[in-house]
């Protein structure tokens, strides 16, 4: 085999020797050897000069190889990597051992090389082997590693929004949420925008992956909508449910000068991506998310902001149409449960507060009116269920309870027994909990009677509370009319307040009636030096949640003493 062109590894230039001027021709088996060799090799001298380079060495370097031999390392290789290649191989001399160390070579041939190098008796040697393909199937292998990561997080993301969104009873709330769910999977910061009832566009809800940025954000979500151009991406998604992506300099460019678009400076998104929340017959809102520079969404996270934005459409859409429903019913309970009579000598307080839930507007009731030798009479019910119908069952039995009380001039357990047996046979399969309680002898004795309802409470104008029962009273309404009512009495002092409600004021999830009873006992002995209407609205704040689980009916009644 011929071996021109190659110095044999062992010859030493001296330090002061020129190069030579033709190739050695020394036979040596080794050479051949080394010419076949699939990887580049190559000898230095003490002072890091080249002395030997194989073929594979020649075709790497993309020179001749007389342009190599006598050349110092560094200058053969390609500028980024040269000085490099000289460290690995001085620090394989000074430390005696191998050194290996990967690089990316430019070129002609381009790639990832392997470096080896080593001490040898005359210098230091190297060799690099071609890990090109390793390093794209790690690449790729990478790559497909973090699409997993990526498609697991989407649908991870679509999963946790179904969720927040699919039993959601306030849309606004629900959506405030959902800025923190999209955040960083889809974007670096986002803010969620919902139509309310009235038409108007409000910033519910906003969230950046930043910590450092979020008091910035929520500062410009509480100003942007204020100064919104029409032709910007939001309003048109909002105005006609078109879907943008914009570069924030445009955006910045249709903006008034003012707070909106400092802070819009400031926050220093590259990009912002607007999708409509679409209902089902206009745009309930939009989802704004911001990109940093440098980040892109690719089609599958335009895909899964999409599924996002649709579904959280569909929620404000659903509760929009829960609320009407609401409406409609509370309209129709209200108009069920009149305003009380007026009393000489008594004054009677009723209030009603619909659930939050559409769903759970239902038969709770109150009622008061005169028994027929003249004493007051106040009544509260709660019929089971939470729609309409019973709603509607409400009325009726509202109506059958004054009428029986009427017609027979019976006392509150005799009424409902009465009620009961009407129910038997004119509503079968409705049940109902009601309480009847009558001011006797000029208001300074109640008689009072129950059928599986939560004890009427007393409280005297010292503060003193008695709760008058430790139990529901009797069998609920509906379930056998032939089961005995008991009728008990408490005396009244001067000024005494007696306070009928429904379970919705004292029982919670996370508690039950009889401690919801001692916190009514609470309340109502520090308020009950107030007026009535103002004891009554008093008691429904301290007692419900923002957003009541139930509805809720009371009717406190007092006789006053005379001025």
């Amino acid at each position: 085999m011929r071996t021109e062109g190659v110095v044999r590894v062992g010859t030493v230039l001296p330090d002061d020797s020129p190069l030579p001027t033709a190739p050695a021709r020394v036979p040596d088996p080794s050479a051949g050897l080394l010419a076949t060799l699939p990887a580049a090799l190559l000898a230095l001298d003490g002072r890091e000069r080249v002395t030997y380079a194989n073929p594979v060495a020649v075709r790497l370097l993309g020179r001749p190889l007389e342009d190599v031999l006598g050349r110092p390392v560094a200058d053969v290789f390609p500028t980024a990597v040269g000085p490099g290649v000289a460290a690995a191989c001085r620090e394989a001399v000074a430390g005696g051992t191998p050194v290996a160390v990967e690089l990316l070579l430019p070129g002609l041939v381009a790639g990832w090389f392997e470096l080896h190098a080593w001490p040898a008796p005359t210098g230091p040697a190297l060799a690099l082997v071609d890990v090109s393909p390793r390093h794209r199937a790690q690449v790729a292998a990478e790559h497909a590693r973090r699409e997993a990561e990526r498609a697991s997080a989407r649908m991870t993301l679509l999963a946790a929004v179904t969720a927040e969104l699919s039993g959601a009873l306030d849309g606004e709330s629900a959506l405030g949420s959902l800025a923190r769910l999209v955040v960083p999977a889809l974007a670096d910061a986002c803010i969620v925008t919902v139509i309310d009832r009235e038409g108007r566009a409000r910033d519910v809800g906003s969230w950046h992956a930043d910590p450092r940025r979020r008091p910035l954000l929520e500062r410009y979500a509480q100003v942007r909508m204020d100064t919104l151009p029409p032709a910007s991406p939001v309003a048109r998604a909002l105005r006609s449910g078109t879907s943008a992506q914009d570069p924030v300099d445009a955006v910045l460019a249709l903006m008034p000068a003012g707070p909106a678009r400092d802070l819009l400076r400031e926050l220093g998104p590259e990009s912002a991506v607007v999708l409509p929340l679409s209902g089902e017959h206009r745009p309930v809102g939009v989802l704004t998310l911001y990109l940093d520079p440098g980040r892109r969404l690719d089609e599958d996270d335009l895909a899964a902001a999409a599924q996002v934005a649709a579904q959280a459409g569909r929620a404000v859409d659903r509760v929009h149409r829960q609320s009407q429903q609401a409406q409609l019913a509370e309209a129709l309970q209200r108009s069920l449960l009149t305003d009380p009579p007026t009393i000489k000598g008594v004054e009677v307080a009723v209030r009603y507060v619909p659930a939050a839930e559409a769903a759970r507007v239902g038969g709770d009731w109150y009622d008061a009116f005169l028994h027929p030798n003249g004493d007051p009479v106040v009544v509260i019910g709660d019929v089971a269920g939470h729609d309409t119908a019973a709603a509607a069952e409400m009325g009726q039995l509202r109506g059958l309870l004054r009428g029986i009380a009427h017609y027979s001039g019976a006392g509150p357990a005799e009424v409902l027994r009465g009620l009961d047996a009407a129910i038997e046979h004119m509503h079968t399969g409705t049940m109902a909990t009601a309480a009847i309680a009558r001011l006797e002898r000029g208001g300074t004795l109640l008689r009072w009677a129950a059928a599986g309802h939560p004890p009427p409470l007393v409280a005297d104008p010292d503060g003193t509370v008695r709760v008058l029962a430790d139990s529901m009273g009797d069998l609920l309404l509906g379930v056998d009319a032939s089961t005995p009512r008991r009728e008990f009495t408490a005396p009244l002092r001067p000024g005494a307040t007696v306070l009928l409600y429904t379970d919705g004021l004292v029982e919670r999830r996370d508690s039950g009636v009889d401690e919801g009873v001692g916190r009514l006992r609470t309340h109502l002995a520090e308020l009950a030096r107030l007026p009535l209407d103002r004891l009554c609205d008093e008691l429904l704040t301290r007692m419900l949640p923002g957003t009541p689980d139930d509805d809720v009916a009371l009717v406190a009644i007092s006789v006053r003493p005379p001025a």
